[in-house]
């Protein structure tokens, strides 16, 4: 008897300590009620900060609260659900996958582009299929299947593609390579181009104001490209392109596994162009002749055990163009009146990292740590026109993660620093400058996905150049009803305008340069500050049985200073900061639709009213129509033996678009005040012949458009009216190419 008073008395305890304790199980929801459980995760009591989180087998042991008996049991792309718990019995639950709130899913099958209905962000995901549908030879060109962002040649001579998003060029969007910021600065006007598509995992697209966490210098949007990973990319993968203007190019990845925990990738880009083309008999090269080398080392380091995960990247590029008269030998004639021509030798080294970890007892407390060291050298000359830049780039960004309360109130907060030094010559001067800035932030966002969602971001930035200030951004999501999401943002942007590197096009020209301003703290100049607001409606249905949905945006940017570019004499390119008023405002409905099994379309009408405040009146900004339709279509047969054909066509129509001002030139050299309206048709044709191997035969410009005379006064390059910079379309014509993928995974 004494014994088992001691067996009693020992046991007590535990059996007190187990009634004051809540065990359960979290599974998946399913039709048949099985067990499947969710491993990791989170139960937290409301309105406090205990909680944990599920083991692989879905349970969990959690102490219960004297002040509340509401638990929030949360896992990321499940609902969120409250219960009310009165005692300690273990409990099961079941929670519901977001199921209801689908993504938009444009291609039926395969996820190539889509939309949330449950983020606060208006965010497009774009996938490696999508970028499949074209070429996508760089970065440059995986927007060809894209209404939100327009590509157009920034000039008729280095063939280099611009994009624009909400009627705004590159240099007011932010451009990231997995959330790290790399087209900018001397990158600016060709960065693009030196990311190879085949690198390139998925892309994200998000318009307005941006999240505070990757800067302030976003102000019509951010772009962030994710790149493959080692341990989830094929272990060898082949891509061979070659086009009729013979235009060669190589991309070659290999991964492999050095351990279980670090894979290592190497991946290779080479292209080259070699060929004079002169179509259109002005006696300049349609596109210039070029080489370009491009040179990744990936390394991964994935530990789930622990909680971490890091990316080790290592770049090198080299990249050589060379344009102008058909007649021109860069031996002889380089920085003389013999024949026109132009130089850009570019070298780049990188060296990049990213570091997370993510508590594994607390897993919505997470870590990251951002890292680059980049030098970009540039050597150029258009015509007599010397440019050189050598830019210096430090970037570093720590980013906390963590909950408030329970997982529906979450919060991110850290610190960024940037430095640029920049070795610049332009116009026989030496521009030499360093921007140092150090920054903070915290970001709090609310998650309730049946119904709202919210992100208010605050930062605060100290610039060696530009002073203190405050960059605030909003986010807000509200579904209405089922399938339906209605955002609402607004934001400040603030950036030193690189009015050199980022207009470099002008350099091809006989155009004076004039900088009007001289107080400023960069060139003389003001930084440029802009609020940008924006409204959207995405709505789900179903349209004669099949799903479709339609998206309706309206975005504004209102410059509260801006270094405006004049080009309104046809002899002189102005620079100095705004005096008046300069707005975009931007209008775009896209309707998605699966016509039939396999077949997706995808429509959009755009509509821009962009117009700045020039010395010579209000006007519209050159070369960006009002009015732009787009059309694509795809379909693939049903996979066979991991056998199917696939078919892409992209129609873009772009309205007339404003000349600036030629009435300064000779008669014979002034233009109409309006350009005529384009329209371009291209295609794809893909055979898979299985899961390793496939052939493309593609068409660009298939309907032959060209702009006629695209360089003004060609015949006389050394002349006061000779200019490139009115491009509005096609110069080559028609392309036509194919390629083959392979793939060893």
């Amino acid at each position: 008897m004494k014994k088992l008073f001691i067996l009693l008395f020992c046991f007590l305890p535990l059996t007190i300590f187990a009634q004051n304790q809540l065990k359960g199980y979290v599974y998946e929801a399913n039709e048949e009620q099985k067990e499947t459980p969710l491993p990791g995760a989170n139960l937290v009591w409301l309105n406090t900060t205990v909680g944990t989180s599920t083991e692989f087998d879905g349970s969990f042991s959690l102490p219960l609260s004297k002040t509340s008996n509401k638990l929030v049991i949360s896992y990321v792309g499940f609902k969120t659900d409250t219960i009310t718990v009165n005692s300690s019995k273990t409990i099961k639950h079941w929670l519901e996958p977001t199921t209801s709130l689908d993504e938009v899913v444009l291609d039926s099958k395969v996820k190539s582009t889509s939309r949330s209905y449950i983020q606060s962000e208006n965010i497009q995901y774009v996938s490696s299929d999508e970028l499949l549908k074209a070429a996508c030879c760089n970065l440059s060109e995986s927007f060809e299947t894209n209404p939100s962002i327009d590509v157009n040649f920034s000039d008729a001579v280095t063939g280099t593609k611009q994009i624009k998003m909400l009627g705004l060029s590159s240099p007011y969007i932010l451009i990231a390579t997995e959330n790290i910021p790399s087209v900018r600065g001397a990158s600016q006007a060709y960065g693009l181009s030196f990311i190879p598509g085949t690198w390139v995992e998925s892309i994200q697209i998000t318009k307005g104001a941006g999240s505070v966490v990757n800067g302030y210098e976003s102000i019509s949007g951010q772009i962030n490209a994710e790149l493959q990973k080692p341990m989830t990319d094929d272990k060898v993968f082949v891509n061979m392109y070659a086009a009729t203007s013979e235009r060669l190019e190589l991309n070659t990845h290999f991964n492999t596994n050095v351990s279980k925990n670090i894979s290592t990738g190497l991946y290779i880009h080479g292209n080259t162009n070699q060929e004079e083309h002169d179509r259109n008999d002005d006696g300049f090269l349609d596109m210039p002749k070029f080489n370009q080398i491009n040179l990744m080392n990936r390394w991964q380091y994935t530990n789930t055990q622990k909680g971490i995960v890091t990316f080790l990247n290592l770049k090198y590029l080299d990249d050589y163009k060379q344009s102008g008269q058909i007649n021109f030998n860069p031996d002889t004639d380089k920085l003389t009146t013999n024949n026109w021509g132009s130089e850009i030798d570019t070298k780049r080294y990188e060296v990049s990292g990213k570091f997370g970890y993510v508590n594994a007892d607390l897993p919505w407390q997470s870590l990251g740590i951002q890292m680059a060291l980049s030098n970009h050298q540039q050597d150029s000359y258009f015509g007599l026109n010397e440019y050189n830049i050598e830019h210096t780039s430090v970037y570093s960004n720590v980013i906390y993660n963590s909950i408030i309360s329970d997982s529906r109130h979450k919060i991110k907060t850290g610190v960024n620093f940037t430095y640029d030094n920049y070795d610049e010559f332009a116009l026989n001067t030496n521009y030499d400058r360093v921007e140092r800035s150090f920054g903070g932030f915290f970001e709090y966002s609310f998650d309730n996905l049946k119904k709202l969602n919210l992100t208010a971001g605050l930062r605060f930035d100290t610039h060696n150049l530009l002073g203190e200030f405050i960059t605030p951004r909003f986010h807000l999501r509200y579904s209405p009803w089922s399938k339906s999401a209605f955002r609402a943002s607004f934001g400040r942007g603030k950036r030193s305008a690189n009015i050199f590197a980022e207009n470099q096009n002008l350099f091809a020209s006989s155009r004076q340069f004039s900088n009007l301003n001289n107080n400023g703290p960069i060139y003389g100049l003001d930084p440029e500050i802009a609020w940008n607001y924006g409204v959207s409606y995405l709505q789900g249905f179903n349209l004669f049985g099949r799903k479709a949905d339609v998206t309706f945006d309206f975005y504004r940017t209102d410059f509260k200073n801006q270094v405006v570019v004049d080009l309104e004499n046809a002899q002189a390119v102005s620079f100095y900061n705004l005096q008046g008023s300069s707005y975009a405002n931007s209008f775009q409905v896209e309707v998605n639709y699966e016509a039939f099994n396999n077949f997706d379309l995808r429509t959009a009408y755009k509509y821009y009213d962009v117009k700045t405040d020039y010395q010579t009146g209000k006007l519209s900004k050159p070369l960006t129509p009002k009015h732009r339709f787009f059309a694509n279509a795809g379909y693939k047969t049903e996979l066979k033996n991991q056998s199917q054909w696939k078919f892409d066509a992209t129609f873009n129509w772009l309205g007339e678009q404003r000349f600036s001002s030629t009435i300064d030139n000779p008669i014979q050299y002034q233009l109409n005040k309006f350009t005529p309206t384009v329209a371009t048709l291209n295609m794809q044709v893909t055979k898979v012949f299985s899961s390793k191997f496939e052939i493309y035969l593609g068409g660009e410009n298939i309907t032959n458009v060209k702009q006629d005379n695209p360089i003004v006064s060609a015949n006389d390059p050394f002349g006061t009216a000779f200019d490139t910079n009115f491009v509005y379309g096609p110069i080559f014509g028609s392309m036509y190419y194919t390629g083959l993928r392979y793939k060893l995974n």
